[in-house]
C-alpha cells in the first residue's frame, strides 16, 4: 500500500470491514479516483456520501443530489453543518452510516426536494442574465477597464 487516502491504495480490502468487498461485489464497486461530476450527473445516483469539501458540495448541488455528510478535516465540518442545519440539503452521518444513507435515499425526504430547488436556482444564476453570470461579466469588465494602457 502507498499513500494515506483510499484512492491511493492498490488494495482497498484492508481498509474495509471484513468481507465487505465480497458482500457488495454484485451491487457496487470500490475504486480510487472517479470523474465525480459525471457520476453525480447520472440519473441513477440518488445520494452522495461526501466529506463536504467545497467543490464536492457545489457539484452535488448543481446535480441536485442530496448529501450524507462525512466531514474529515479543515472547513468540511463547518460546510457540513451549513448543509444540514442552514440549507437543509444534507443529512448528518452520526455513528450509523446506514441510517444516514437510508435517510438521504428516501424519495419523500424534504432534503431531496430542497436540493432540487437549490439546483434549479444555481442553474438559473449561471444563465445569461442570471445573478452569477452578471456578476462575472461585471468582474471581467472591471478588470479589463482598470488595465494600464499598452506602452505606458
Amino acid at each position: 500500500m502507498k499513500g494515506g487516502f483510499a484512492g491511493e491504495f492498490e488494495n482497498h480490502g484492508p481498509l474495509l470491514p471484513e468481507g465487505f468487498l465480497n458482500r457488495t461485489a454484485s451491487i457496487g464497486k470500490v475504486v480510487g479516483w472517479v470523474p465525480q461530476l459525471a457520476i453525480l450527473s447520472h440519473p441513477a445516483v440518488g445520494g452522495f456520501v461526501s466529506h463536504c469539501g467545497w467543490n464536492s458540495t457545489l457539484e452535488s448541488i448543481w446535480c441536485g443530489v442530496p448529501i450524507a455528510t462525512w466531514p474529515l478535516l479543515g472547513d468540511q465540518q463547518l460546510n457540513a453543518f451549513q448543509l444540514v442545519k442552514e440549507l437543509r440539503i444534507a443529512v448528518e452521518i452520526t455513528g450509523q452510516i446506514e441510517k444516514g444513507i437510508r435517510e438521504v435515499m428516501d424519495g419523500e425526504n424534504e432534503v431531496r426536494k430542497r436540493v432540487k430547488e437549490l439546483s434549479e436556482k444555481s442553474r438559473q444564476a449561471m444563465k445569461e442574465g442570471g445573478s452569477s453570470h452578471v456578476t462575472f461579466e461585471n468582474l471581467i469588465h472591471t478588470i479589463c477597464s482598470s488595465r494600464p494602457k499598452s506602452g505606458v
